[in-house]
C-alpha cells in the first residue's frame, strides 16, 4: 500500500526534496485550492461550555500548525470537542455514584456490627436494591461513554481522512506546458 502524500509545508520544513520547483507551486497551488480560506469557527455552545472551549482551542492550534485551520473542518470539530465536554460530564456523574455507593455500604456495615441495632429483612433488600441501582446507574453512563469515545474517534478518523483525501487528490506532476517550437516543428500549430 502506498504512504499517503504529505503536505508541501511538512516537506519543505524536512528540508530535501525530490521535487522540483514547478511541483512544488503545483502542489502548493492545488493544496490552496482545497480549503475555503475562512477561519475555523466555534459554536456557541462550545465556546459557554469551558471545557469543551479549552479542547477547541487545543485542538485549533494544532489544526492550525498543519495549515488546516479551515471552516470546512469547523463542524466536526466543534462536535468532537463538545463529545468530549460531555464524556468528562459523565466521568463526574460515575464519581459521583461511586462515593454514593461507598456511603451505602458505609452505613450498612456500620449498621450490621452495631449490636444495639436490629435489622430487619426489609432494610437489608432496600440497601441492596439500592446498591443494584446504583451499579445499573454506573454500567449505563459507562456505555454512554463508550458510545460518545467511538463518535469521537469516527470524527478524528474522519478529518484525518479527508486531510489524507485531499492531500491524494494533489497531482504530484505539474500540468506539462506545451512547447511552441515543438508544435511548429510538428506542424500542429496554425493548419
Amino acid at each position: 500500500m502506498a504512504r499517503p502524500s504529505k503536505p508541501i509545508a511538512m516537506i519543505e520544513s524536512e528540508g530535501k526534496t525530490h521535487l522540483t520547483k514547478a511541483q512544488i507551486e503545483t502542489r502548493k497551488n492545488a493544496e490552496s485550492g482545497l480549503l475555503s480560506n475562512k477561519k475555523l469557527q466555534e459554536r456557541k455552545e462550545v465556546k459557554d461550555n469551558k471545557i469543551a472551549h479549552a479542547e477547541f482551542q487545543r485542538v485549533s492550534k494544532l489544526m492550525k500548525a498543519i495549515g488546516k485551520d479551515d471552516a470546512l473542518y469547523s463542524s466536526g470539530i466543534n462536535t468532537y470537542c463538545l463529545l468530549y465536554a460531555e464524556i468528562g460530564e459523565l466521568h463526574e456523574q460515575m464519581k459521583m455514584l461511586d462515593e454514593t455507593a461507598d456511603m451505602i455500604k458505609t452505613t450498612f456495615e456500620r449498621l450490621v456490627d452495631d449490636p444495639e441495632c436490629s435489622i430487619e429483612p426489609s432494610e437489608i433488600i432496600s440497601f441492596e436494591k439500592s446498591l443494584t441501582r446504583l451499579v445499573s446507574q454506573r454500567l449505563n453512563i459507562s456505555s454512554m461513554i463508550d458510545k460518545k469515545r467511538k463518535m469521537m474517534l469516527e470524527i478524528d478518523k474522519e478529518n484525518v481522512m479527508t486531510i489524507s483525501a485531499a492531500l491524494r487528490s494533489i497531482p504530484k506532476q505539474p500540468e506539462k506546458k506545451e512547447n511552441p517550437l515543438m508544435a511548429a516543428l510538428l506542424g500542429e500549430e496554425g493548419e
